[in-house]
């Protein structure tokens, strides 16, 4: 039994410094890196993507609404055509500077409110599905269970994966307690290395209100952001290692099913292209 463990790094900019991205890279499998838009510069930015690199660490675009002053965490009614765009654009970005790492971009998490929006928006749910399969519908999407985003991107054939939140409360309906409300961020690390030990074996969560609540998990994010957060990091990843569970990137065993696939339907495209007749989605050569 393995899981993966991700968390939102690359978000500090200029003098102040966010989080502690070396050390975190040292125990998560996966880095959402910030793309500019919600927070990070290109020089944090492309030291985080350097770090995880050379941890071997999967990297993934942590994409959001263009909130430097809100830290992406407001609610924004955006035009369809303003964020798609606005996507491409961070995703390219990010891609940019992993390739010139020596890395790459295997997945997409959004962040903050947008993440909150596109699990029942289904307009903007499907900007973000959009301006994916525009870059590239090989990458992974990341986010809640049954969520609008993940349904959608699922219809268009884009591979998705399900997370769940190591220091966030539940509700009863399984989705996450507002940060507005008291309890909404859980603190105690033995706590939720517990919690998540129970999530990974039984698929279940304790909500808010006591009630047992199902939860599937590809994914098990570690907030970079919470006060000792290295610290709960690293209990988690002990606590599943102590019930045998390894830790093991979902991006990679995804993308690289999705890539055979991809490559399969561009080869069988080809071989049609020469043969003269209809290539897939198209039409033969005169």
């Amino acid at each position: 039994m393995t899981v993966d463990l991700n968390s939102d790094l690359g978000e500090s900019f200029g003098r102040w410094t966010l989080g502690d991205d070396a050390r975190m890279l040292g125990i998560v499998s996966s880095a959402n890196i910030a793309c500019g838009f919600h927070a990070g510069d290109p020089v944090g930015i492309r030291e985080t993507v350097r770090g995880a690199v050379a941890a071997g660490v999967t990297i993934g675009a942590h994409v959001g609404y263009r909130d430097l002053a809100g830290f992406g965490r407001r609610n924004m009614d955006v035009a369809s055509a303003e964020l798609v765009a606005d996507v491409i654009y961070q995703i390219g970005a990010l891609q940019a500077i992993a390739r010139a790492e020596g890395g790459e971009v295997t997945y997409v998490k959004p962040h903050g409110a947008l993440y909150n929006t596109i699990a029942h928006d289904e307009r903007q749910a499907r900007d973000v599905v959009d301006a994916v399969a525009a870059v590239d519908a090989r990458l992974v999407l990341l986010g809640l269970p049954d969520s609008a985003v993940l349904r959608i991107a699922a219809d268009r054939g884009l591979p998705t994966a399900t997370e769940a939140f190591a220091d966030r409360a539940y509700t009863p309906e399984g989705t996450l307690v507002s940060r507005r409300e008291a309890d909404a961020v859980l603190h105690d690390p033995d706590d939720i290395a517990r919690r998540m030990v129970t999530l990974v074996t039984e698929g279940t969560v304790t909500a808010i209100d006591g009630s047992i609540v199902s939860v599937r998990a590809d994914s098990i994010c570690v907030h970079g952001d919470s006060p000792g957060a290295t610290e709960m990091a690293a209990r988690v990843r002990s606590a599943l290692a102590d019930a045998g569970i390894g830790i093991e990137a979902f991006a990679q065993a995804l993308g690289a099913t999705s890539a055979s696939a991809g490559d399969t339907d561009r080869a069988a495209a080809l071989d049609a292209e020469d043969s003269g007749a209809a290539p897939l989605g198209g039409v033969g050569r005169s």
